[in-house]
């Protein structure tokens, strides 16, 4: 198993992760904890939010969690506020809440289309907003947008994804060409098919299967999630200090292999 790389910067930084009850946002949320880091954890889920406490098992000037809406701007506003007055600072945000929509374009109703857009691409600008206010005034931070391969390419049946997560993308690029002279840098992490519970009620409702999957991925398998949280390590530390406004996507060279559908 290869070490983890040791981003020393990240000692101590306040790191705001949305969508951390589970997933990828929990995995996240370890790889930072292992980095020293001081983890405030958002997400709707609350018993989901105590169960991933409890696993980090972290004391509360290390770690706290706030249950709330990222669809709810006021919320939103509310703990970004809250994180900054309790550790005293936003050092990174991972906007990493959202949702699938895998389904044909002519049954996706309205309310699935406004929840999706909601969710993935609303719910992205409101924490961003919210910690960017606090990450301007000092003239400092680091935002992970989390976009998806489908937001730099698409496929059929996932017309509210891909518009969603693309516009993730665009939003990640806008405002990383505003505020980059403010001290803050804002890129787009975007994976491909990633070992999930997001990932697994799509296949325990027949919509995808895993097989078929990794035989059109060329790496063969499907990521992990501790893989995806390796990444947004290293864009969240001064590792990665000259990167802003950048899509960076970590997909086993899914977008690279444009046969994939003929196989």
């Amino acid at each position: 198993m290869v070490e983890p790389v040791r981003y020393t910067d990240l000692q101590d930084k306040v790191v705001w992760i949305t969508g951390a009850a589970k997933g990828m946002g929990f995995s996240m949320a370890q790889a930072f904890a292992a980095q020293g880091a001081r983890l405030a954890l958002l997400d709707i889920d609350r018993t989901g939010l105590e169960q991933a406490s409890a696993l980090l098992g972290l004391d509360q000037s290390r770690c706290q969690t706030w249950v709330a809406s990222v669809t709810e701007a006021d919320a939103v506003n509310q703990a970004a506020n809250e994180i900054a007055q309790t550790f005293g600072a936003i050092d990174v945000l991972i906007a990493n809440a959202g949702v699938s929509m895998n389904k044909p374009s002519l049954e996706v109703t309205a309310d699935e289309w406004l929840r999706a857009v909601n969710i993935n691409l609303n719910g992205v600008f409101f924490c961003v907003q919210a910690a960017g206010r606090h990450m301007v005034a000092k003239q400092s931070g680091a935002i992970v947008c989390m976009g998806s391969v489908y937001g730099v390419s698409t496929a059929p049946n996932r017309a509210a994804y891909c518009a969603s997560k693309s516009a993730v993308v665009a939003l990640s690029q806008s405002l990383a060409a505003e505020w980059a002279r403010l001290g803050v840098r804002v890129n787009a992490l975007c994976p491909g098919y990633v070992q999930t519970p997001f990932l697994a009620d799509l296949m325990q409702r027949g919509v995808l299967d895993v097989q078929e999957l990794e035989s059109r991925i060329p790496l063969g398998e499907l990521a992990s999630p501790e893989q995806i949280a390796q990444v947004s390590l290293y864009m969240a530390s001064d590792a990665s200090r000259y990167m802003t406004g950048h899509a960076m996507v970590v997909d086993g060279g899914w977008t690279a292999d444009s046969f994939k559908a003929l196989k």
